[in-house]
């Protein structure tokens, strides 16, 4: 058999799961064992074409250019963000049926049924698509605003298609979840200082490097001064802040979705407070949540956040 009988290589098969094992990697839990089958497969779905496309826009795509390949484009492609967003964008919209076949990356293959079953729409996973363009063109962010409206692109879509492939959605769950998930890019942009330097990109308002008294080179140091650590310390507040407004969305529903609710929630915590113990410096390397740190958030947030319905 080959691919075009119907049936997916097995290399492109194992191609697609190394990029939804990086689910292993978050700062929270993606689609635990807890959740009913029908629901795990839609994370899980989502979860692959949010890392794809985000492997895309960071230049995180396996060696060999299979991905573009797999788009439609030469290997070579691989090297070309841009070039990829686009045939990303074209195979996005043979899942919710374009007139030229069948979406043809598997995991935008994984992602039509859950498309139909859940009548998601498109206007979420094209947000995630023109955040990485964004990337692309925006490496630096001079307000607080400014980096608000990067996270409505790049975080906020995820939640709001959580809140639809469980059928919860409300106005105000949604503005629930918007703050939960801006706070999670934010503290994923705090671990990542170091990393982000390195693709020449910085997720820090300038105004608020201004205010610390921080420059570039301060961030290039391998480990934090006082005025870097106050910044972080600033931001990591800020972030905890939106935390806690967006964890009444935990006690708004129920059973086993509260339980993934607050691992969200509790993933976010747990994150802060490992960038807090390391004393905010997050210049030697992103500092990591421990197992038992994210268990006791994720208890915490089920004990106080308030019970609604």
């Amino acid at each position: 058999m080959t691919a075009g009988d119907g049936i997916r290589p097995l290399s492109d098969t194992v191609h697609a799961r190394a990029t939804l094992g990086k689910a292993a990697t978050e700062n929270f839990p993606v689609a635990p064992a807890f959740l009913p089958r029908a629901w795990r497969d839609g994370l899980m779905a989502v979860y692959g074409y949010a890392r794809l496309v985000d492997d895309i826009g960071d230049g995180d795509l396996a060696p060999g250019g299979r991905d573009a390949v797999l788009l439609g484009l030469e290997p070579t492609a691989v090297d070309d963000p841009l070039a990829m967003l686009d045939a990303f964008e074209a195979d996005l919209w043979r899942v919710f049926g374009g007139t030229d076949g069948p979406p043809r990356h598997p995991l935008m293959q994984a992602l039509q049924p859950v498309v139909r079953a859940h009548q998601l729409t498109p206007e979420p996973f094209l947000g995630l698509i023109e955040a990485n363009r964004q990337d692309q063109r925006v490496a630096r962010y001079e307000t607080y605003g400014d980096l608000l409206g990067y996270c409505e692109l790049s975080a906020n879509p995820v939640g709001r298609l959580v809140l639809s492939l469980t059928g919860t959605a409300t106005p105000e769950r949604i503005r629930r979840s918007d703050a939960v998930c801006t706070a999670l890019q934010i503290a994923e942009h705090l671990q990542d200082v170091t990393e982000d330097l390195g693709r020449d990109r910085i997720y820090l308002p300038a105004e608020d490097m201004r205010r610390f008294h921080v420059a570039e080179t301060d961030l290039k140091a391998p480990s934090a001064g006082a005025s870097v650590r106050a910044l972080i310390a600033y931001e990591t507040e800020r972030a905890r802040e939106l935390l806690n407004e967006g964890t009444p969305l935990v006690g708004s529903v129920h059973g086993r979705l509260r339980l993934l609710l607050a691992g969200f929630v509790g993933g976010g915590r747990a994150a802060l407070r490992a960038v807090t113990a390391a004393g905010f410096d997050v210049l030697p390397g992103p500092p990591k949540p421990t197992k038992s740190g994210l268990i006791r958030e994720v208890a915490a947030v089920l004990r106080t956040a308030p019970r609604k319905g």
